[in-house]
């Protein structure tokens, strides 16, 4: 199998109770992470004193995993961020164990930075920095390595309400480093007053996700849930992660590229027709117009753009000024365009340009419509006209290639 083709081992955390660091352990460990081997990994940090307790509960009525760290600090002890990258360094643990534990912890570090204005060799964990966080953290990571878990993902991140108590004291639910941890990653809100995301749980996905959404085309091979403290009324307090294996495309990857649209019932043909040449000259690579039924059985149109990224903000608002639209949306996807050349052919002593991709060559129709009005020929007439020129031309370019190939004179005697 090619390297294009080699399937590769996801795993998808759904996050609808929210995510902590035990959280994430406890649903790697119910999906098959041998306990046995995260122990030992864990055994090679220096860090005396602690336990992994791994018990089978219910949360909802759901089986799953829940881990506790017990350890004899008595939650006294604050660590740096020196300290804990030395720590890690020197576990002698398997590189992507160590990356994403490290890469784990620089997020986190990153935000208490930014939080109380320190700088990042003058960060102290408080939470963050005892037996429990750190193992849950790294075993977050050893477990993804025994599982051979090569991609993370994850859904939306839900969040609860009210405060939270912290070595800082009161803090509003979720707290300041949550949420600065979870910007850019799809989160939203229930009415529960319980830390649903925790710091250590916001800092996993931040670091390890390479993206966010839906669960992703895989072929299941496991699944687990790892419980929170306790039960909630309404909510399974849990959260699950789904492993599977994907295959890379075998078409590689294409451009990317943006697909904007819009809905329209109060606008004329003509003013739909205006907005799609008005996106087209703002630098659209494509355009085009569906009929629809929309609501209350009103006939309208749906006006869809194709753009580069890098034209998307002077395409929406060309859209947003053209048809008076209350609002755009867009679709990211992939394009692979074919090469493709320009000719021309002469009909008529007029000037026909050519769309050539290999052996096909199709006429510009603004010049074959010149053509047909100065001629007085039909339209499909002048576009048949300027194939066959294209295709004489195509030949005789190709006989004068040959005729330059030197003649083999054969083995000499």
């Amino acid at each position: 199998m090619s390297a294009e083709r080699a399937a590769r081992t996801a795993a998808w955390f759904h996050c609808f109770s929210g995510i902590a660091g035990d959280m994430a352990l406890g649903a790697l460990i119910a999906a098959g992470a041998d306990v046995d081997e995260v122990r030992r990994l864990l055994g090679r940090l220096s860090l005396p004193g602690w336990d992994l307790e791994v018990d089978d509960t219910l949360r909802g009525g759901i089986a799953c995993t829940r881990v506790t760290v017990r350890d004899d600090e008595g939650g006294a002890v604050v660590r740096t961020y020196a300290h804990i990258v030395g720590l890690i360094g020197a576990a002698a643990l398997p590189t992507r164990v160590a990356e994403r534990a490290l890469a784990v912890f620089a997020r986190l570090a990153e935000v208490e930075s930014a939080l109380h204005r320190r700088a990042l060799d003058q960060v102290h964990f408080h939470e963050v920095g005892g037996h429990d966080a750190i193992v849950d953290i790294v075993g977050t990571a050893a477990a993804l390595e025994v599982l051979g878990v090569d991609d993370v993902s994850a859904s939306a991140v839900a969040t609860g309400t009210g405060m939270v108590r912290s070595a800082h004291g009161l803090l509003p639910n979720p707290a300041p480093a949550t949420v600065k941890l979870l910007e850019g990653v799809p989160t939203y809100g229930r009415d529960v007053r319980l830390e649903l995301a925790t710091p250590t749980g916001a800092a996993l996905l931040r670091a390890l996700a390479t993206s966010f959404g839906p669960l992703p085309a895989m072929t299941v091979t496991a699944t687990g849930f790892g419980a929170g403290a306790g039960e909630l009324d309404d909510l399974p307090n849990c959260t699950q992660v789904v492993v599977g294996q994907t295959v890379a495309s075998e078409v590689g990857p294409g451009q990317p590229a943006l697909v904007f649209e819009t809905n329209l019932d109060d606008v004329s043909g003509e003013q739909v027709g205006h907005a799609l040449g008005a996106a087209l000259g703002a630098g659209a690579l494509d355009a085009w117009v569906s009929p629809v039924v929309m609501k209350k059985g009103r006939p309208g149109h749906v006006l869809h753009v194709l753009a580069d990224p890098a034209r998307a903000q002077e395409v929406r608002q060309t859209l947003e000024h053209t048809t008076g639209t209350f609002g755009v949306r867009a679709t990211t996807v992939e394009r692979w365009p074919l090469a493709r050349a320009l000719g021309q052919v002469e009909l008529e002593g007029l000037v026909v340009r050519m769309k050539v991709q290999g052996r096909r060559a199709k006429p510009e129709f603004d010049d074959v419509a010149a053509v047909a009005a100065a001629t007085g020929l039909p339209l499909h007439e002048v576009a048949s006209r300027a194939e066959e020129a294209w295709r004489r031309h195509a030949a005789g370019a190709a006989e004068r290639t040959l005729a330059d190939v030197p003649t083999d004179p054969g083995p000499a005697r």
